[in-house]
């Protein structure tokens, strides 16, 4: 199937600092094309994959899972780490809860996290019913385009595919253990309005991974999808900060060539 307008992977060739933006579940890159804009801008490498099953039908998403989707950033990690000296990963929802996992995996190779309202569980009776309800029922009701801000819309599906939600389930757990495993310095925005993620599954991100220099950010006035909402540049501002700190003038500033699809 062909790619939904506005929803293609993102790459640009920057300096020797990388970051690898993973977007969340149901979602698109082009929840989080501004945001990779901006780092590539400011002479980044940036890389925005297009998850397997995303961007084109919910159809396509019953048929992959978490393995097909930890897979996809994991090999685009390995690409950033063969191109750039420094490497930081970044991600929103789902994406957050990626980007996490390749941190507890990937140790030092990783210079730092940013993660924008990370999922960290399925909540509500539904949870408990989907490994039967994905036998009998093939979606339910979309999360897309949870945002404040008029005019602002994400480019998601509009119908929850069940068997690809019960394997979120899932991943969530194998997250949730590793999170001990996350040293790197994190950075941590959130919407306190969120009607998608709620801020429990924050809060057990903080008190899970082992990093000792942690930042929490509240993002006041933005919904779930905050990287498209109010507080979209003050996400880009203080994840570009929170790389320069941790890199300083390694690669930012210079500029380099972008490249869609």
């Amino acid at each position: 199937m062909p790619v939904l307008p506005g929803a293609e992977p993102y790459r640009h060739e920057g300096g020797e600092v990388g970051v690898l933006l993973c977007h969340g579940f149901t979602g698109s890159p082009q929840s989080l094309r501004p945001w990779a804009e901006h780092l590539a801008g400011h002479g980044l490498t940036v890389s925005l994959p297009l998850l397997p099953g995303h961007g084109t039908r919910w159809e396509d998403m019953q048929l992959t899972g978490w393995p097909d989707w930890y897979a996809e950033v994991d090999r685009e990690l390995h690409a950033l780490r063969a191109r750039c000296s420094r490497v930081f990963v970044a991600g929103l929802s789902m994406g957050g809860a990626l980007a996490l996992r390749l941190a507890a995996r990937h140790g030092d190779a990783i210079g730092g996290v940013v993660v924008v309202n990370p999922a960290n569980k399925v909540h509500g009776l539904s949870a408990y019913a989907l490994p039967v309800a994905r036998h009998l029922v093939r979606t339910t009701r979309g999360i897309a385009s949870d945002i404040a801000k008029p005019g602002s819309v994400e480019i998601g599906y509009d119908r929850v595919p069940l068997h690809a939600a019960h394997s979120l389930r899932a991943f969530f757990r194998v997250v949730d253990r590793e999170l001990p495993q996350v040293t790197q310095p994190l950075l941590l925005l959130r919407s306190p309005q969120d009607h998608v993620v709620p801020p429990a599954d924050s809060a057990r991100v903080l008190s899970r991974v082992s990093s000792t220099d942690v930042t929490e950010l509240l993002l006041e006035q933005s919904y779930h999808v905050a990287t498209l909402d109010y507080d979209a540049d003050r996400i880009f501002q203080e994840s570009l900060a929170f790389i320069g700190r941790l890199a300083p003038g390694v690669g930012v500033g210079n500029e380099g060539t972008a490249a869609g699809g």
